[in-house]
């Protein structure tokens, strides 16, 4: 009996952080202000969470940022939020996942479930899409600060500064999951071959408990039963979005195929509808699987269906986190684990560096003034150090200058 509550207490309050475990009211606030102003798509929600919880507050360090950002690129689900979720883990078990979870999403997800439940057709007047391109030029500099940082951090010698650049390069070439995924698979498998010491275990691990099978079996089973469960109603609507979040890599924009060719989705609303949700997703801070709210809601101008939807959509990569997480110190200690980590560390800022170009530069800079605007965005948070919710009050107003001078 005291063994499975001891289990139980290491997943809630993971050990090694019980003396300095932080209220769970201030996880909350701190992903709710990232969820209010985090613009710009996953790439840029990486960068805000580095900003924020490495290089100002500290409560992670810079290798297990990187090392964890790995590790959330390995895994199906939103790659962003899922972060979230590891960061409110380190500071406070289970709970603290739950409540980073629930601040970062909460403000999206609750524009997204209103706009689904009035239909909106998010028609976008000069203005707005004035004050949102400067936001996209925000995002810009965010990221192109977090890539300097992290390959300064993550490739410390020139055979990973390589697999970076290559990896970004394949990317570029050939867009796609495909080539992010074999790029990944490819660096886990030099750096298998190129053990390492693993880093000194701070505090202590635990091994895979009865509570991390249950995440587990919870996730699987899931996943294979609910098509065999002749369900209508809120189950479908649970079915058919838990499924979209277990088999994407990456989130933000790769999950919205998916979304479009679900049965369900397709036949119940216009196309229209569909893409109205789209153009808002992108208009507002927070994770892209917010869309799911959207969809939901605006399935049946149902507000359970909105939340059915939107749990559903984040409950695999929550469920593989949580089961993962608990081992990770131990995992890591493991000298071919730990070579692999280490080059997939590598490769995964060469991804963030193929998005800085694409879709973050390509979709923000149109042109020598646009770039102008970056730079002076980017000097603002690195020279001047503005706090980020300054710069996305500035960020707006240059996007409406951009336009009423003509250079958008």
């Amino acid at each position: 009996m005291q063994y499975s509550y001891a289990i139980l207490i290491g997943y809630f309050q993971p050990q090694a952080n019980q003396a300095s475990l932080m209220p769970i009211a201030s996880i909350f606030t701190e992903f709710f202000k990232l969820g209010c102003m985090s613009f710009g798509g996953p790439a840029a929600h990486m960068s805000y969470f580095h900003r924020r919880f490495v290089d100002e507050i500290r409560w992670v360090e810079a290798r297990d940022y990187a090392e964890l950002m790995a590790l959330c690129q390995f895994l199906p689900g939103p790659a962003s939020s899922q972060m979230g979720m590891a960061i409110g883990y380190r500071r406070a078990g289970v709970s603290g996942s739950l409540a980073a979870f629930f601040g970062f999403t909460l403000p999206s997800a609750l524009l997204m479930l209103v706009a689904g439940l009035w239909l909106a057709q998010a028609e976008m007047n000069e203005i707005t899409n004035a004050a949102l391109h400067g936001l996209k030029l925000l995002a810009v500099a965010v990221v192109a600060d977090a890539v300097v940082k992290l390959y300064a951090t993550a490739c410390p010698d020139r055979p990973r500064q390589g697999i970076a650049l290559l990896t970004a390069a394949a990317v570029w070439l050939w867009p796609g999951m495909a080539a992010q995924l074999a790029a990944i698979a490819l660096a886990a498998m030099i750096g298998a071959l190129r053990p390492i010491e693993a880093s000194p275990q701070r505090g202590s691990s635990q091994t895979l408990s009865r509570l991390g099978f249950l995440f587990l079996a919870v996730f699987v089973s899931l996943l294979l039963l609910l098509p065999w469960l002749d369900a209508e109603g809120k189950l479908a609507v649970f079915d058919a979005f838990y499924r979209a979040g277990a088999l994407v890599f990456g989130g933000g924009h790769v999950v919205l195929p998916l979304l479009d060719a679900q049965p369900l989705i397709r036949d119940g609303m216009s196309e229209d509808t569909f893409l109205a949700g789209y153009s808002l997703a992108q208009a507002v801070p927070g994770p892209m699987f917010s869309f799911a709210a959207y969809l939901g809601s605006a399935l049946d101008g149902s507000l359970l269906s909105g939340l059915v939807a939107l749990v559903a959509i984040f409950l695999p990569g929550w469920l593989l986190l949580m089961a993962i997480l608990p081992i990770w110190a131990r995992l890591r200690q493991n000298p071919r684990l730990a070579g692999a980590l280490a080059w997939v560390v590598a490769a995964t800022v060469g991804l963030l560096l193929a998005a800085l170009y694409t879709p973050v530069f390509v979709s923000a800079v149109t042109g020598p003034a646009a770039m102008a605007i970056v730079v002076f965005l980017w000097a603002l948070l690195r020279l001047a150090r503005l706090p980020l919710w300054g710069v996305v009050i500035i960020a707006p107003l240059a996007g409406l200058a951009l336009t009423e001078l003509g250079m958008a």
